[in-house]
């Protein structure tokens, strides 16, 4: 069986390794989407430790309390070597196992929770009750719930009365970093090009099982055809499977909603109206569902002037594989079902270039930390940052900023993030200095265009000397850019 190397989580190791320095026992959720890695991040932690792993079964019609109940049982038993418990009831697996792993240090991990106790409603009262009562008597244990379902986490753990106050540690898995990426790309063995390299992340964002796909012999765009635009391709039916696992009866309305930030950002007002809806706290409800989820991010914009929050803000599409999918892959299922793109090339995709724009911009508000570096700017100096938007009104034009930092000095650093194939030419200034014209910036503050581009820039546009900083993300994307 092939083993891929662990990248990255360091600052994931390292709190889930400070748990081990306590003297009591821990009780840790961690969440994420689907193939972010959250198993692996575990398995990683655990390796030196004794480690029981049990994970729930992905219910069908089929599925019972009791079924869910018979699978942790056989796990259990498969694992602690032991012939298996037959428990009508969550109280005494749960009893079972505590007494197994009441002394030393014990690594448990409920994989899949929502799953496990989706069909018995005092799954959750009795676990609470075993690690009151029995969990939690040995100093060296640490229990590990893990889902991909983020809003039932959210909603029956984290703001479940009953757990407040027992959480060591809550951690939200995000995709891996593009350094990261590329030191993962680069131990399988892919030695593509930065151009390359970005070309796949654009499709897969930093989703680590999905770069374990590449095949290292060949160039993006033939693993992007292979992974995508064939019948057996993984990414060709990676969201039937995400979006069932995750909303099941109700995935409809949730394709329906990430369907309308395809092509862009958009207000909350033009979300209903995309969909011919009245504001109902239902559709606010999904949208919440959709950030949980890590699939869409909320980016509030801000006054300037004392950097409160509004309270207006833009939902976003922040999954590159999402968007790639609904733009591309959906749309064409029939064809890519007869082989339709078999010997076709992908810049034949209509809007091709636009999407990679719009996958390039997240990549960088995922990166944000290589901007501020390059800017010479410190965390700690960081007011706040984000996409920045502000509306037409009567004495202020309307606004909008791809990234928009604010430090403590008052200087602003107005970022627009450019994918071109070829160079940027000095023809983007115009376009930025209208932009900025229209920005509302008050008195005592001070503006510096940047101008962030992934495959170089002009010397006509270099030396006209407009933008305070050139940043070339694709650095990011080059061998040793961890070290």
């Amino acid at each position: 069986m092939k083993h891929f190397p662990f990248v990255g989580r360091k600052n994931e190791l390292a709190s889930l390794d400070g748990l081990t320095h306590k003297k009591a026992s821990s009780l840790v959720v961690i969440r994420g989407r689907r193939r972010i890695g959250k198993s692996r991040l575990i398995k990683e932690f655990a390796k030196n430790y004794q480690f029981i792993s049990l994970a729930g079964l992905p219910p069908t019609k089929k599925t019972t309390a009791q079924s869910q109940r018979s699978a942790f049982s056989e796990q259990l038993a498969h694992q602690l070597k032991l012939p298996k418990l037959q428990a009508t009831d969550w109280s005494e697996l749960f009893s079972f196992l505590a007494r197994e792993a009441r002394y030393g240090r014990v690594i448990i991990l409920f994989d899949e929770i929502s799953w496990m106790g989706s069909k018995d409603e005092d799954f959750l009262g009795k676990l609470k009750n075993a690690w009151d009562l029995e969990f939690k008597d040995n100093p060296e244990l640490i229990l590990i719930l893990c889902g991909s379902i983020s809003a039932w986490i959210e909603e029956n753990i984290l703001q479940n009365t009953g757990f407040v106050g027992r959480l060591s540690l809550v951690l939200d898995l995000k995709e891996l970093s593009v350094p990261e990426c590329n030191t993962l790309l680069t131990e399988i063995g892919f030695r593509g090009s930065a151009y390359e390299k970005f070309k796949l992340l654009s499709v897969t964002g930093g989703i680590p099982r999905y770069l374990e796909e590449i095949k290292i012999d060949r160039l993006a765009d033939e693993n992007i055809k292979e992974l995508c635009f064939t019948q057996q391709g993984v990414l060709f039916r990676e969201f039937k499977e995400i979006f069932l696992d995750i909303f099941s009866k109700r995935s409809g309305i949730y394709k329906e909603l990430v369907e309308i930030l395809v092509d862009g950002k958009k207000e909350f007002s033009e979300i209903l109206t995309a969909l011919n809806r009245s504001k109902t706290g239902r559709m606010s409800e999904y949208l919440l569902h959709l950030v949980l989820s890590g699939f869409v991010k909320r980016d509030y914009t801000w006054s300037v002037r004392d950097a409160k929050e509004s309270i207006l803000s833009h939902y976003r599409l922040s999954d590159n594989y999402l968007r790639f999918y609904l733009k591309y892959i959906d749309k064409n299922k029939n064809r890519i079902e007869g082989g339709h793109f078999e010997n076709n090339a992908l810049s034949m995709l209509p809007g091709f270039d636009s999407i990679m724009g719009l996958q390039f911009e997240n990549l960088v508000l995922n990166n944000r930390d290589f901007i501020w570096k390059k800017l010479h700017v410190y965390p700690a100096e960081v007011v706040t940052n984000n996409p920045y938007f502000q509306r037409k009104q009567i004495r202020k034009k309307g606004c909008q900023i791809d990234y928009l930092i604010q430090v403590k000095t008052n200087v602003l650093y107005a970022c627009e993030i450019k994918f071109s194939k070829k160079e940027i030419n000095s023809s983007v200034i115009e376009e930025i200095k209208n932009k900025l014209d229209s920005f509302y910036l008050p008195k005592g503050f001070s503006i510096m265009p940047v101008l962030i581009h992934v495959n170089g820039v002009s010397e006509d546009l270099v030396d006209k000397g407009y933008f305070s900083h050139i940043i070339n993300f694709s650095e990011l994307l080059l061998d040793g850019a961890c070290s």
